[in-house]
């Protein structure tokens, strides 16, 4: 029986890659039946199937009659062997299915033969064969034969064939499949190629590149018969993958079940042409002329092979794809021969080269790479600088190859002794380049190469890293709580010889009120004797010994015995007075009914010590600062807030080592905070521990996935190392999350529209906020030599904080984000992209260096637009750190030239001339600051600063007027000072040390409180008050010497007030 002809392809040449077998395995298939056969062709009456694989026909089963149901059951067994020296190895199984025919047999008739006709075809994937599998059974849809009327009659048939695949043992061990990987590699088209590529039937277009196989060997990927077509319509998305066989009867056959291409942002892709400028070219070439394989070549790596393209992609990061057009010559109707050996040299033509960056690959966690690549003309010298190879496959391997032959053989071939290379057809010279050719591909591999760290085992190395603190045992203060007991004990046996008392002498006789001295020295022989006689006193003396053993303990830390007697008499006395001394607050306790009351709270709580130690930073006292933040941290030593504050201001004051320790308490308290994790990775980085910071940058990301900042701090970290390509898949993340963002808030506001609603703020219009990675040059586009250039210009050195802070009124943030703890700018405006989002965030927690990093990042993305002011504030605020004063105003004259009516650039210009002393041009800024409709972040700091101009100037009533401002704004030791100040100089006594009082009762060490309040008693003649509020002065150091002067000064003239004299 003749098969027609065009069901067979061409055979390829064995592979020798993969050793994942040493002897034939047997591959049995059984195709069992046909399902639904009369959707193809409803008269159907006979059909038989016809098996082939890899080019090789496995066999036809027997002319089998179709059911009125359209059933067939054939029950047709064949096989074929599998082998690493035959033609059918693992790499053909993973890439080429089994093609199957079903062929309608029309019965002889008078004078007619028995006529058969191709009616559908089917593929079977036998990738699972390699996967575990031994035995595979699918229903495998049939695919009607376009030269048959049934595809135009029937064009969603249904019919499919029942086929099982079966081995008898794995052609890969558990472990073989374990160690290696599965590679797929998806060619897609190349768009905008030259004007001189025609659709002459005779052209075929083709692309190889090299897998690395084990050893010397490279295992080459042809990509064959690309479709040449004309301007028109865009590829659709999704569309099928297509298998890699050819011209086959069935077209829609070559699909491959569930693999599509899917596509995607040009900004989210791995390769080439994602900046912005780049978009309307590409959409442009993509409706025009291009060539389109849309086919999928796959390879299974075993562990040499996957160690090798780990190596060589480490070695070298660009790879080549070589394009070209080859001309064929026909020898007749569906066949292609061999062309004449003096035709050999003009075979080749247009031969173009694109590079692919797979380093990507060696990122940890990623499987696949797809993006578009530019296409260069083939330059020996060029590819070998890039790629270090020397040889091209086209070109000086294809004779090993069979290119002259239909198709291309999946041999491995040798790295050494390419073949003499022939003629490249000339006047192709600079077409790609003019035409601005680009590749679209993907390559996708099965796991990879380096595994992403699981969520447990980061969980695992960060407690490793920071050891969970064991909880205190529950005890309440030791030595006070045996002392207590103490008393009850004292307590308890009193009452029990008060009722021994009342049983002898009755109560009665206690109640008559006083006794004479001889009756109550009878009393007390007869109750001791009583005691003593009966047993009593022996039992109140053992209840009173185990609290007496415990105060030794507790209270004394007395456990061993003593070395002298002496010593023990010397704790025996000292022992007994202070036990007779508790029993008397005991009896006292007991006689009187009174308690001991507990010591009044502190005035101030947690939010108003946070105040006092950012008041204390502007002032530069770092000690009392440092304090006021550990008052706040003993307030509460769970508030994860507290420790991320105090962690901040020892990070800005290069203290690393205990900011380490304040972020690592922080996650202690709670692991699942992000900024906490953050922050240990930004300490880590100060300390140069680059490890642990990696551990703590990848537990953020992987426990937040969206979050921004997380990813965007981890780029920059990874920057930092060198490692560019991690760097920049990071910050593509967090594009991607925040266009995401935009987007949402976009429809929010459309659907607040729709309803008739007010927005809530213009500030989230999509229109207005500019796309991070269409409207502003990729992060991805910025060569490495830019990003250096940039980042040297940023500032950078020991920094010393002398400016106010921002956002004072709470400490934490309404994004859930640590408040600032150091000088920050005023502004904080919508951040437009990654790095002002992220820069945002870093102000807050004083991580300087990186603050530096991401503003050059933000200055690459501005350069066509410009910066925005939301850039210069932060760099001002940076230059400020450093004392810059020359850059920070430019920074800041930039930035009124931006946005004029914000009172923060107003209100930093004023920081910075009353850094500078100059209090005139500062006077001017705080005055305008106030008065916008709008308050600026940082009131508080201008409130004061401006007051404290007014107090030079002697302006007391503008001065009392702005301090009380601040007062209701945010009350402070600070501000009440200034209200005592002003009324004091606008002898307004009593107002004065009303203001006095509350500022002593916020703080009650501050000096120059105590010396107003002498001030004032002593204008009261108040001499006790004026002597005390004196030594208080004093004793806290008071450094403000016009103040202690004047002071003296009226201790003279009121002849009181300094005990000294």
């Amino acid at each position: 029986m003749e098969v027609p002809a065009g069901l067979t392809s061409g055979k390829e040449p064995a592979a020798a890659a993969l050793p994942g077998v040493s002897l034939p395995i047997p591959v049995q298939i059984t195709v069992v039946s046909a399902q639904n056969l009369k959707t193809l062709k409803s008269n159907v009456l006979f059909t038989m199937v016809h098996v082939e694989y890899n080019g090789a026909v496995l066999g036809d089963s027997s002319k089998t009659a179709v059911l009125p149901d359209g059933t067939a059951e054939y029950d047709f067994i064949t096989s074929f062997e599998c082998s690493p020296d035959g033609p059918n190895s693992l790499d053909v199984l993973v890439q080429k299915p089994l093609l199957l025919t079903v062929l309608e047999v029309v019965p002889k008739e008078k004078k007619k033969p028995e006529k058969i006709t191709p009616l559908g075809q089917a593929v079977v994937d036998l990738l699972p064969l390699l996967q575990g599998v031994r035995s595979l059974k699918v229903f495998a849809p049939l695919y009607a034969v376009p030269a048959s009327p049934s595809e135009m009659l029937h064009p969603e048939a249904t019919s499919g064939l029942e086929v099982t695949v079966s081995t008898k043992e794995l052609l890969l061990s558990a472990t073989q499949f374990s160690s290696g990987n599965l590679l797929s590699i998806t060619l897609e088209a190349a768009y905008s190629v030259p004007e001189a590529f025609t659709t002459d039937a005779q052209q075929n277009y083709m692309a190889c590149l090299q897998i690395p196989a084990a050893g010397e060997k490279e295992l080459p990927l042809l990509f064959k018969n690309g479709i040449l077509k004309a301007d028109g319509e865009k590829e659709p998305l999704p569309r099928p993958k297509n298998w890699p066989l050819g011209s086959i009867l069935a077209p829609r056959a070559l699909n491959i079940p569930d693999s599509f291409i899917i596509g995607g942002r040009y900004e989210d892709e791995d390769g080439e042409l994602t900046k912005s400028e780049d978009k309307e070219f590409r959409m442009q070439a993509e409706s025009t002329k291009r060539i389109v394989w849309d086919t999928e070549r796959r390879c299974f790596l075993d562990a040499a092979a996957v160690a090798v393209l780990q190596k060589r992609i480490a070695e070298c990061r660009y790879w080549p794809v070589e394009l070209c057009r080859m001309s064929m010559a026909s020898a007749g109707k569906g066949k292609v021969t061999k062309i004449d050996k003096g035709d050999e040299d003009k075979q080749i033509a247009f031969h173009g080269v694109a590079y692919v960056n797979m380093a990507h690959l060696l990122c940890p966690g990623v499987q696949q790479i797809r993006g578009a690549f530019r296409v260069f003309n083939y330059d020996d010298s060029e590819v070998f600088e890039k790629t270090k190879i020397q040889y091209s496959i086209f070109r000086d391997l294809r004779s090993q190859l069979s290119l002259v032959k239909e198709g291309l053989g999946n041999s491995p071939v040798s790295k050494a002794a390419p073949s003499k290379a022939p003629k490249e057809e000339k006047d192709s010279s600079a077409t790609y380049s003019e035409a601005g050719t680009f590749l679209v591909m993907e390559i996708k591999l099965d796991r990879p190469l380096v595994p992403k760290r699981l969520r447990e085992e980061l969980i695992r190395r960060v407690k490793e890293l920071i050891p969970p603190h064991p909880a205190l045992p529950p005890r309440m203060e030791g030595a006070r709580k045996v002392v207590e007991d103490y008393h009850k004990r004292v307590t308890s046996v009193a009452l029990a010889i008060l009722r021994e008392y009342h049983e002898l002498f009755g109560k009665q006789q206690a109640d008559q009120g006083v006794m004479d001295h001889e009756t109550l020295e009878e009393q007390k022989r007869q109750l001791n004797y009583e005691l003593n006689t009966s047993g009593k006193y022996f039992a109140f003396k053992e209840q009173l010994k185990y609290s007496v053993v415990k105060i030794v303990r507790e209270k004394y830390l007395k456990t061993t015995a003593f070395e002298t007697k002496e010593q023990l008499q010397a704790f025996l006395s000292e022992l007994y007075v202070y036990l007779v001394d508790n029993m008397h607050i005991a009896l006292n306790k007991l006689l009187s009914g009174e308690d001991v009351s507990p010591a009044p709270p502190s005035c101030a709580t947690r939010k108003q010590l946070w105040l006092f130690a950012r008041e204390a930073e502007a002032n530069k006292d770092l000690k009392l600062a440092s304090v006021f933040y550990q008052q706040r941290i003993a307030r509460d030593q769970r508030s994860v807030q507290s420790w991320m504050d105090y962690g901040a201001f020892c990070l800005l004051y290069e203290d690393a080592t205990k900011a380490q320790e304040c972020f690592q308490q922080a996650v202690c308290l709670d692991p699942q905070h992000i900024q906490s994790l953050l922050l240990c990775g930004i300490a880590a980085v100060k300390l140069q521990h680059y490890e642990e910071a990696e551990i703590f940058f990848e537990d953020a990301c992987c426990l937040e996935p969206t979050s921004i900042i997380a990813w965007t701090l981890s780029g920059l970290f990874y920057e930092t190392q060198n490692n560019y390509i991690q760097a920049e898949r990071n910050f593509r993340e967090a594009k991607k999350l925040l266009r995401a963002q935009f987007e949402e808030e976009g429809r929010i506001l459309e659907a607040a529209e729709g309803e008739g609603k007010k927005p809530s703020s213009s500030s989230t219009d999509p229109e207005k906020i500019p796309d991070v990675s269409a409207d502003k040059q990729a992060v991805e586009g910025v060569t490495s030599k830019e990003e250096a250039t940039a980042l040297q210009q940023a500032p950078e050195g020991n920094l010393q904080a002398e400016q106010v802070h921002s956002d004072f009124q709470s400490s934490t943030s309404q994004d859930g984000q640590p408040a600032a703890s150091c000088p920050a700018p005023g502004p904080q405006p919508l951040p437009c992209t990654i790095f002002m989002k992220t820069v945002e965030f870093l102000m807050k927690v004083n991580a300087i260096r990186f603050v530096n990093k991401a503003l050059a990042h933000e200055l690459l993305l501005s350069l066509q637009e410009g910066p925005s002011y939301a850039y210069y504030m932060a760099l001002a605020w940076s230059y400020m750190l450093q004392e810059d004063f020359p850059r920070c105003e430019e920074c800041l004259s930039e930035a009124v030239r931006i946005n004029p009516l914000n009172p923060n650039v107003w209100a930093q210009k004023g920081h910075l001339c009353y850094l500078q002393k100059d209090f005139v041009n500062a006077k001017e800024c705080y005055e305008r600051v106030i008065s916008f409709v709008e308050d600026a972040e940082d009131m508080h700091f201008v409130y004061l600063r401006l007051g404290s101009i007014y107090l030079e100037e002697k302006e007391y009533g503008r001065a009392k007027n702005i301090y009380l401002l601040a007062c209701d704004n945010s009350a402070s030791c600070l501000t009440w000072l200034g209200v005592g100040i002003a009324c004091y100089r606008l002898e307004e006594m009593l107002e004065a040390e009303d203001a006095l009082s509350e500022a002593n009762a916020l703080n009650n060490t501050n000096a120059e409180v105590w010396g107003y309040l002498a001030l004032i008693c002593l204008q009261g003649g108040r001499q006790l008050e004026a002597e005390q509020c004196y030594k208080y002065t004093v004793k806290l150091g008071l450094q403000n010497e016009a103040l202690l002067q004047e002071i003296r000064a009226a201790q003279h003239r009121f002849g009181f007030g300094d005990p000294s004299l």
